[in-house]
């Protein structure tokens, strides 16, 4: 082998799927746990491939580990590597007849009632061998499970730009103003800037969340602030203290497609124009050849769900 020219990666497929696992959860002990193994066998698998190629693999902080630059390029081989043999696993699948399989989904909490209704319900009549593992996170956190290959889609409420993410669909969803029937604020139903519920009781998710990180630009921007009651990133909770009369709440529609539709509480447009234009986005790493099960989901989700239409 001449003296400059790197090793050949290992053909033990086990270690790399320990490191890849290492760098995802950001610590030997979790990885172990996502696993299901000893820490001292991650521990081990690692320190082979540090041997093989010479180098430091994994920066080892107070707290977990970071990769290194090295580690880095790895993990990215090794990602490449789990993709193209879940591609050929699936394409195997496909001969034997109908999708199968696991799609992975990491979404907000406003999606769960119109992605269980009106996409994982009828999806799953029409292909019975696909499950689902379905996860809840805030945007970034959607943003980097799929940009990382954690998540198989994405659903997320207007998610900043990402290099290693693709919206396959957008819409736009207004966020808008939730009271209930009969407010003096809703009586005409024309839309109201944001200003004009700053003396409402207000039910808000936390400060790190999309919804409330669009309220606040708002907020900055015309000098004025909401009157938080009620803090949580539970969507049912927020509901629950509008339909109680207790005040106002700040949603897209559909996530509260059934509390609408019931007449329980009205939804005023919100005039703001960072408002008015919010979108709901279903997401995919970039680059990446989706699995059929995972394609198809896509592209039912895509023409079914209310967030997407």
């Amino acid at each position: 082998m001449p003296p400059h020219e790197p090793p050949a990666p290992p053909m033990n497929p086990r270690a790399l799927r320990y490191f890849l696992a290492v760098v995802r959860a950001g610590s030997v002990r979790g990885a172990a746990e996502a696993l299901h193994v000893a820490a001292s066998a991650v521990s081990r698998q690692v320190a082979e491939l540090e041997a093989h190629y010479g180098t430091a693999l994994l920066e080892r902080l107070p707290r977990g580990v970071t990769p290194t630059e090295a580690g880095r390029i790895l993990a990215e081989h090794a990602e490449r590597q789990a993709e193209e043999a879940a591609f050929l696993e699936d394409r195997l699948r496909r001969l034997r007849g109908a999708p199968q399989g696991t799609v992975r989904l990491r979404c907000g909490a406003g999606f769960l009632p119109d992605l269980l209704e009106n996409g994982l319900a009828g999806f799953a009549t029409a292909y019975p061998g696909v499950a689902y593992r379905v996860a809840l996170g805030t945007t970034g956190e959607i943003l980097r499970a799929v940009a990382e290959g954690e998540a198989d889609l994405g659903l997320a409420y207007n998610p900043p730009a990402h290099v290693g993410v693709v919206s396959r669909r957008l819409a736009p969803q207004p966020l808008a103003a939730l009271l209930p029937p009969g407010h003096a604020l809703a009586e005409d139903g024309a839309p109201r800037p944001l200003r004009a519920f700053a003396t409402l009781p207000a039910a808000l998710p936390p400060e790190d969340h999309g919804v409330r990180r669009l309220l606040a630009r708002v907020e900055a921007d015309e000098g004025f602030r909401l009157s938080p009651r009620l803090e949580t990133e539970a969507f049912e909770l927020q509901r629950r203290f509008v339909r109680a009369g207790l005040g106002v709440a700040f949603l897209p529609g559909f996530a509260a497609l059934e509390e609408l539709r019931a007449g329980q509480f009205v939804a005023v447009p919100l005039a703001d124009p960072l408002l008015r234009h919010a979108t709901a986005h279903l997401l995919a790493r970039a680059g990446r050849r989706l699995p059929d099960a995972v394609e198809r989901l896509a592209g039912w989700l895509e023409g079914r769900l209310a967030a997407l239409s």
